[in-house]
């Protein structure tokens, strides 16, 4: 066990803190929901909390490259909502699908390089279970000025 914990902490990351709505605002979903032997993560972002980390349009206020970080960022916070919601990273057993929206200016088509930040990490963490089927989307907005949001879908133990 804690094989994921350790991965983690070799990479020298740390999870923030899983999602909350911001002050004034009501959710009335989960951010986790596990049904059979899924678990099925509403959409996330760079969150600390309720703190949103980045903010702004990809190819305009928001480079590609800072885009790319919002992804992996984006991750950590998936992680959080999943090590609260299963107590132990390690009942994540293979990663199914991901839906990653980029926050786009107009005229950016880069959308697959940013949310590549978020799968690559999910690869980089869980290995070969860790490969997922994924679309990467264009928003014109996303919620709270999120420059990129993701919602995914794993199996679990």
């Amino acid at each position: 066990m804690d094989r994921i914990a350790d991965r983690l902490a070799e990479l020298d990351l740390e999870l923030p803190q899983p999602p909350t709505a911001p002050p004034g605002v009501v959710l009335p979903f989960r951010w986790v929901r596990v049904s059979g032997g899924h678990a099925y993560i509403s959409g996330h972002g760079p969150l600390d909390g309720s703190d949103v980390l980045v903010r702004g349009k990809v190819g305009d206020a928001v480079s590609p490259e800072r885009g790319t970080e919002a992804a992996r960022l984006t991750a950590l916070s998936v992680f959080a909502s999943l090590r609260q919601e299963l107590g132990d990273l390690d009942r994540v057993t293979g990663w199914v699908k991901a839906l990653g929206l980029v926050n786009c200016a107009p005229g950016f088509s880069g959308t697959p390089g940013v949310i590549n930040g978020f799968s690559d990490l999910v690869i980089e963490v869980w290995g070969e279970p860790g490969r997922h089927a994924r679309s990467a989307i264009g928003a014109a907005e996303l919620p709270f000025e999120m420059s990129v949001e993701v919602e995914a879908i794993v199996e679990v133990s």
